[in-house]
């Protein structure tokens, strides 16, 4: 299996910015206790960012997990990082 050098954490990054985007997409829906969250426009905007943000971490920390783990060259690293974080941003 590749990487591991960070004990593939870069997944939980993924995890919170999932968590994010469904607190996003549910902030309008009652929950079994009829409570809404009804964040505002500006805190939602800021969460859309965290998401983008949270992203980019993940793929920075895939990319050098696999560099360090001697699973990708300098010239890979630079390269498949410049593709995944095209798919981010």
């Amino acid at each position: 299996m590749s990487g591991g050098h960070f004990d593939y954490k870069h997944y939980h990054i993924g995890e919170i910015a999932d968590a994010i985007e469904l607190l996003i997409e549910d902030n309008l829906h009652k929950d079994e206790y009829g409570y809404c969250r009804d964040y505002s426009e500006k805190t939602l905007d800021t969460f859309v960012e965290a998401v983008k943000a949270l992203r980019i971490a993940e793929v920075y920390a895939h990319r050098v997990d696999w560099l360090v783990s001697c699973d990708d060259n300098e010239e890979d690293f630079h390269y498949r990082l410049q593709l995944d974080l095209r798919e981010v941003v």
